[in-house]
């Protein structure tokens, strides 16, 4: 890969190589600017019969090439470049989560902290955590080894013990790998790389154990203290290895490594890629989720700290059925403004796990469907929170003064009042029939307090510029800002006890052609104000005794807010959220918040159903 000249790039090409299909968009300069021009789409080949990814790129990249007008692949199937007139690119990358992706097991002495470490490694740098193994995870050491032997990871990741602290611990993990003599899932000739991160001191030892059974690669300890997280070592290794072991053994990913100018990365890791960029570069903070068939993947970045969960078994087909049984009917039903027959219901859910490609035909089928996507994602952020925390275990030097300071180790690093920005992805997601809809669902999961920007991937294009960031951050990040995203608006949620009925807070918006509305949001209650794309309001909330809108208690906050294909929202169902017990208070109340947002515009329908 030749060096890259930023200044040189007009014209991008990029792919995403999904498990079905093959997603390629072109980037070029337009009157000084990139923006993403053309977009194509093919089926994604490297499963037999082809067994060749590049078939299904070049498929991709013909169709961007045939829709820009512009001849991007020549006679012996090479993509063109540089760009000339007419043709060719300057620069091209991808990204590929084909073939399942890249699939890790991680081991680690304690499941809280050194495994916990050795899971957020693997998880940021893009992978599938298959399962952790640890000293104290209660399996039997012959269990641990069936395990390995039977999930075949692409690598491991193993971490154990400070720097200078025990080994024998992290020894016996390696004992347990070398008996299970673990074969990769792919490539039958080669050694299953492992990658040692952990006590410095036992590095020795750990070669005796896997170096003749294992590709073993040695770096820095990812927890060389307690206090102190060292994850870039590893997540570097991971991404190496992804290249030259997992991806070189991929049908035809050879011959589409030597195409590309910068290092195929795995798609989730891309997408956390772009989404650190953008609050790096913009300083705020950030989430996004991209809610799939089969699992829910939820990244976030606050205080600049990134992290990444992969919810396996909550998604929207294949795993609907556990969504509902993971949350129960009763917390889906809640969401749903009339009755349903639960029999019904529970028949078109295993309907829909069999047949993962069906969509909702009646307004009822979509309700009941965006019902289970708030659990799905609830739950997903739920997990993500649990996650996403400051160092287990740390001890802290406490003073007198901090007697009444509740704050200790293992807090979750995710305080929803200090979001700014919260992104969706994801079929049900990005193909609601009216963003309204995505709003609602996003709101109502992720209950959002303080001010925050809602927002969608319009064409699920973060992974193109994930990896485009790498090597272009400045194309990347124009366009994720003019291109990428759809803005749905803003919400405003105040945050605090107060009674049913009761003044929450009095608000004040100044609109842009100088209209002003003021009036007093009540407890339990919504306001919705159009607010269109690109323009800005200024709004004031004066909020009662004890409620905050993110300046403290009762403290009036004014902030610039921004509009967008929804509109501003002022959501005054206090948090959590909690619908009334008695069905027809449940029903009056959702149907008044439906009707406000004009979630459903099949007026006549809502109406029936609703009363």
């Amino acid at each position: 890969m030749s060096a890259i000249d930023p200044e040189k790039v007009n014209v991008i090409l990029a792919t995403d190589c999904g498990s079905t299909t093959t997603k390629a968009i072109l980037i070029q300069k337009v009157n000084g600017e990139y923006r993403q021009t053309h977009r194509g789409e093919a089926p994604t080949t490297v499963e037999a019969p082809f067994e060749d990814v590049t078939m299904g790129v070049l498929n991709a990249v013909t169709e961007v090439g045939e829709l820009a007008g512009r001849r991007l692949v020549d006679d012996e199937g090479r993509i063109i470049r540089p760009a000339r007139d007419g043709e060719g690119c300057d620069l091209y990358i991808s990204t590929s989560s084909a073939g399942g992706g890249l699939q890790m097991m991680v081991a680690g002495v304690v499941r809280k902290m050194t495994a916990e470490s050795a899971e957020r490694a693997a998880l940021g740098a893009g992978s599938i955590v298959m399962d952790v193994i640890c000293s104290n995870d209660n399996r039997l050491p012959h269990e641990q080894i069936e395990r390995i032997r039977q999930l075949r990871p692409d690598m491991m990741l193993v971490s154990g013990g400070i720097d200078g602290g025990t080994k024998s611990h992290v020894v016996e993990l390696a004992q347990i790998i070398a008996a299970a003599n673990p074969r990769p899932r792919l490539g039958s000739a080669y050694k299953l790389p492992v990658i040692y991160a952990g006590n410095k001191d036992a590095r020795e030892y750990i070669a005796e154990e896997l170096e003749a059974k294992t590709d073993l690669f040695i770096v820095d300890n990812l927890r060389p203290v307690l206090e102190q997280e060292n994850l870039a070592p590893a997540r570097e290794k991971i991404h190496e290895l992804f290249m030259e072991h997992v991806m070189a053994q991929a049908p035809g990913y050879g011959k589409l490594m030597e195409w590309t100018d910068a290092p195929i990365m795995p798609t989730p890791a891309a997408v956390g890629n772009i989404l650190k960029t953008i609050a790096e570069d913009q300083g705020i903070n950030a989430v996004c989720v991209d809610i799939g068939g089969a699992t829910t993947d939820v990244f976030s970045v606050f205080d600049g700290q990134f992290n990444r969960t992969v919810s396996a078994n909550l998604g929207m087909s294949y795993s609907i059925s556990n969504v509902v049984a993971e949350a129960g009917l009763a917390n889906v039903m809640r969401w749903v403004p009339f009755d349903i027959d639960e029999i019904g219901l529970r028949d078109s859910v295993k309907n829909k796990m069999i047949r993962p490609t069906t969509i909702p035909q009646t307004l009822e089928a979509l309700i009941f469907e965006q019902a289970v996507a708030r659990e799905a994602l609830r739950l997903a952020f739920v997990q993500h929170k649990s996650f996403a925390t400051t160092l287990k275990g740390v001890q802290q030097q406490r003073t007198i003064g901090d007697t009444f300071d509740q704050s200790s180790s293992g807090e979750t690093l995710v305080n929803m009042m200090k979001l700014n920005l919260l992104v969706a992805s994801g079929g049900v997601l990005s193909h609601a029939p009216l963003m309204s809809q995505t709003a609602m669902m996003l709101i109502d999961a992720f209950q959002p307090e303080g001010f925050t920007r809602l927002a969608k991937d319009s064409i699920f294009m973060m992974p193109h510029l994930g990896v485009t960031a790498q090597v272009h951050p400045t194309a990347a990040t124009e366009v994720f800002v003019k291109d990428c995203l759809v803005y749905l608006g803003e919400c405003v949620a105040p945050v605090g006890a107060v009674k049913p009925g009761k003044e929450l807070a009095a608000y004040s918006i100044e609109f842009p052609a100088g209209k002003t509305e003021s009036g007093s949001l009540a407890a339990g209650e919504m306001k919705f104000f159009p607010l269109a794309d690109a323009t800005t309001a200024k709004v004031t909330m004066k909020p009662v005794r004890g409620v905050d809108c993110g300046a403290g208690k009762g403290q009036e906050i004014t902030r610039e807010v921004h509009g967008g294909t929804v509109g501003l929202i002022l959501d005054g169902r206090g948090r959590p959220i909690e619908l009334p017990g008695a069905a027809a208070d449940r029903v009056a109340k959702l149907s008044a918040w439906i009707r406000e947002l004009d979630v459903y515009p099949d007026r006549e329908f809502v109406r029936e159903r609703t009363g």
